[in-house]
């Protein structure tokens, strides 16, 4: 389906869904909403962003992430992690039978449970609706098959469910139970999915993790690429589940709007 304007947001773990977060607040601030786009795209920590933005939710509450009750939503086990990289930077597997592999390796993750994940995506998303007149799509990956899928508002899935399932980076959060079948994250399926934004006259695509590795773009169309600058990749640092640097990389963020306005403004269409 065509449409004048695309917003892409990509992966980036806990931290690049601060930044994020931080951005897309900043330039509502400057009188630039992203949400007023024909299309958004979000995956794994755009999801999260993405259906925050798409509802109309007050992006700056996430100025500062409170101290979970209790346990954490979820734990990393970082052997399965480690084991799920080796295996997708391994050239020699074909990419669906890597997925396959990396899903097994998700299913036996210790990660916690999914209802204290869902929780934490309901919080960090602001509601459990899916956004009214705006066409949100979020993708994901079948952890047994290693298909991709892409949810949206008439796939009859939760939006809390589908948002948590694109974050669901295996051996970082559990796979999420839909309609008896499991689902982890949507990066899996092509990193920041910006093909899904084809036809679009101009995209507005946010890469949190540009720096670390290779964009994908749309083909066609104008399209403006938002990476954190310098500033902002010292707040990341190296490990994107640093809780304690959430807050300073949620102002990196919102101190890069100002420039990222003036990139966007020549495309944008109101």
């Amino acid at each position: 389906m065509s449409q004048e304007t695309a917003v892409v947001l990509g992966p980036g773990g806990m931290l690049g869904t601060a930044w994020m977060a931080g951005l897309v607040a900043g330039l509502r601030r400057e009188g630039l909403d992203l949400a007023q786009a024909d299309l958004i795209v979000g995956t794994s920590a755009g999801a999260i962003v993405g259906a925050a933005l798409a509802a109309g939710h007050d992006l700056e509450r996430l100025a500062v992430l409170p101290d979970p009750d209790g346990e954490p939503a979820a734990k990393t086990d970082h052997e399965r992690l480690g084991q799920a990289f080796a295996v997708l930077n391994d050239s020699a597997l074909e990419p669906a039978a890597a997925l396959r592999r990396v899903g097994r390796l998700a299913l036996a993750a210790e990660t916690g449970a999914e209802e204290a994940y869902l929780a934490r995506m309901e919080f960090l998303i602001g509601g459990r609706e899916w956004p009214q007149g705006r066409r949100l799509m979020i993708p994901a990956v079948d952890v047994e098959s290693g298909e991709p899928l892409v949810w949206t508002a008439s796939s009859g899935v939760a939006l809390v469910a589908a948002v948590a399932s694109s974050s669901a980076f295996p051996g970082s959060a559990p796979p999420i139970t839909i309609n008896g079948r499991r689902y982890m994250d949507g990066a899996l399926r092509s990193g920041t999915n910006a093909d899904l934004a084809e036809g679009a006259r101009a995209a507005i695509v946010v890469e949190p993790l540009a720096h670390l590795f290779p964009a994908d773009t749309p083909a066609h169309g104008a399209v403006v690429r938002l990476a954190p600058d310098p500033a902002a990749q010292e707040a990341l640092g190296v490990d994107l589940g640093n809780r304690a640097a959430w807050s300073p990389v949620y102002q990196a963020g919102l101190r890069q709007a100002p420039e990222a306005a003036k990139l966007i403004e020549p495309v944008w269409v109101r």
